[in-house]
């Protein structure tokens, strides 16, 4: 299993392991970047990992990045040279990948290599990486119709992104999960999340008008994000929750009356939660790709998309606007639940094993 860099790849990566462990008798090996959080989150799961000396093109030219982007090549050329042993030593069945700086060489080499990959792709605009290697995939899983244009293969299935299949058994009732965070029945609640590693444009927007959302009596769960928690802590109180990542995720979803959130890969655990939702596309990922994730949800009626330029001026009168709004909430569900794949890790790895012949 090849994944990384953000929550966005690594928990699709565990699902599908996850999956896969209740219809195989298998064993997994993941493949990180070194110093990246998939090195914590997936040992964290049971996992074994190793990390390459991989890392992300730097798109800031500032003379720190400058020089760390005339290091890549040969961060490349290690990371070829370290998976090869890798894939020499554990000789794996089948490589997955679900994006991220690690998978490119892992699975370029695992194919250079015979071994089957796979690819799972979360985004409605594929990374760079994943179209290179759709055409040497035995499969390609995406997230959204109509992408079979991106990939140079004939096996592009919409199975929707690998959530972990006890996603929805793990949801507790509105009341436990108020109780999980000391909040009262009777009050509005608001789960704002940044991702995996936080957003400084809704941590901000969030802070200009925090005393807004104080005066209307909201509840807030406020994920930040590790590098902001220091910033941010002295803004807890009985009724504000301000935590750098939240460990029960489905306590969140199930306290809240509606979401703030990027629109990465949680994204698709929000369908099956079917929260009224507001989102905030990242603009500093590969290729704008939030952004057309966004898009597609705008234009199911499945969420309201705010740019993170306007994030100061519009994100919390839209957050009160929404939070009054029963009839808007109600719609937005609909369209959520419409859109939500919860057997996602399951069927793709049926798919999987089914295309193993040694495994039938």
């Amino acid at each position: 299993m090849s994944c990384g860099g953000t929550g966005g790849h690594i928990f699709p990566a565990i699902a599908i392991a996850r999956a896969l462990e209740k219809k195989l008798d298998a064993t997994f090996l993941f493949v990180g970047a070194q110093g990246k959080m998939e090195m914590e989150k997936v040992p964290a799961e049971g996992f074994e990992i190793v990390g390459l000396p991989i890392a992300g093109f730097q798109r800031s030219l500032t003379f720190a990045n400058i020089l760390k982007n005339l290091a890549l090549p040969f961060k490349l050329v290690f990371s070829f040279i370290k998976t090869f042993f890798v894939i020499l030593k554990y000789k794996p069945a089948v490589a997955i990948g679900t994006g991220g700086y690690a998978s490119g060489p892992t699975l370029k080499m695992a194919n250079w290599m015979g071994i089957p990959i796979f690819i799972q792709e979360q985004n409605s605009l594929p990374g760079y990486t994943n179209r290179i290697l759709g055409s040497q995939a035995k499969a390609v899983f995406v997230s959204f119709d109509g992408m079979e244009s991106y990939f140079a293969n004939k096996n592009v299935i919409n199975t929707g992104n690998a959530i972990r299949e006890d996603f929805e058994a793990g949801m507790m009732s509105k009341e436990d999960a108020l109780a999980v965070f000391g909040f009262k029945k009777d009050q509005k609640t608001i789960f704002i999340t940044g991702g995996s590693l936080g957003a400084n444009a809704i941590n901000k927007a969030i802070e200009k008008d925090l005393e807004v959302l104080k005066h209307k009596g909201y509840q807030i769960i406020w994920q930040c994000g590790k590098v902001y928690l220091n910033q941010y802590k002295k803004y807890e109180t009985e009724s504000i929750k301000v935590v750098d990542f939240i460990q029960n995720i489905q306590a969140a979803y199930a306290a809240a009356d509606i979401i703030v959130s990027r629109s990465g890969g949680a994204i698709f655990e929000m369908f099956v939660v079917g929260k009224p939702l507001i989102i905030l596309p990242s603009p500093n990922v590969a290729e704008d790709h939030q952004t057309k994730n966004a898009m597609a949800l705008q234009e199911n009626n499945a969420a309201i998309m705010i740019k993170d330029v306007d994030a100061n001026e519009k994100l919390v009168p839209t957050m009160v606007q929404l939070m009054e709004d029963k009839p808007m909430q109600e719609a937005m569900t609909l369209s959520l639940k419409k859109l939500a794949k919860p057997h996602a890790a399951s069927e793709i790895a049926d798919y999987i094993i089914k295309s193993i012949p040694e495994w039938n």
